[in-house]
């Protein structure tokens, strides 16, 4: 595990605990060891933060590539910070630049990491559950790892869009991890991933009860990343 996650494995996810409670169930579905593959429901910023509270091993996130390409005292501070997290950078301007995402995610999976993803591309604008994007069933493919279905309920009040932390009190905090998805052996044709993604999805909305809404959810103003899309 990276250094500077630990540190916040031993600082701010015992604080996060400890401001909001949050119920866990599943964590029995969660591999000890070896690559797997987080996949869920998008309502806030503060997904990630609680999902990496909750998950005792490392987690690997995506992080945008401007990140790691400002100057000064503040772009070597920002590399520093998600150099140490483990993050993987990705690229805003799609195509073949957000590939490189994947191709970083697949060694780090097949050496016995977690990635999360984010199938619907974006957060939810209006808390309901869009259609998925195929990226988490091709990356399972490509890596061989299982998928494991994520439901994270309440982070939308206790983070809205446009907050700029959590706000404790606020809301009851719910993450739900369903049964790992094996898609060993499955096709990776076009028909085949949008099968497999609308699995994943209907396993997602039974872990959170949302409504389905059967189309893309809007896109925002940026292109989104690519641990928030499958988005290839």
């Amino acid at each position: 595990m990276p250094l500077l996650y630990t540190i916040g494995k031993l600082t701010v996810a015992p604080a996060l605990r400890l401001a909001f409670r949050p119920t866990v169930e599943g964590l029995e579905h969660i591999p000890e060891t070896g690559g797997a593959i987080f996949a869920g429901n998008h309502l806030s910023v503060a997904d990630e933060l609680f999902l990496g509270t909750v998950v005792a091993r490392h987690l690997a996130f995506w992080a945008k590539s401007d990140y790691y390409k400002g100057a000064g005292v503040k772009g070597a501070f920002q590399r520093f910070v998600f150099n140490g997290l483990g993050a993987i950078p990705v690229e805003r301007a799609g195509g073949r630049a957000a590939l490189s995402a994947f191709d970083a995610a697949i060694p780090a999976l097949k050496g016995g990491d977690l990635v999360a993803i984010y199938p619907e591309g974006t957060r939810s604008p209006d808390g309901r559950l869009y259609r998925g994007r195929t990226g988490a069933a091709r990356l399972a493919l490509a890596a061989g790892v299982p998928v494991i279905p994520v439901g994270m309920i309440g982070t939308d009040k206790a983070q809205p869009i446009g907050a700029r932390l959590p706000r404790p009190g606020t809301a009851k905090i719910t993450i739900r991890f369903g049964k790992p998805l094996d898609f060993t052996g499955r096709s990776d044709d076009r028909t085949s991933l949008r099968e497999m993604t609308d699995e994943l999805m209907g396993e997602i909305q039974k872990l959170t009860g949302q409504e389905y809404v059967p189309r893309y959810a809007p896109p925002r103003a940026h292109p989104p990343l690519a641990g928030e899309p499958g988005a290839v």
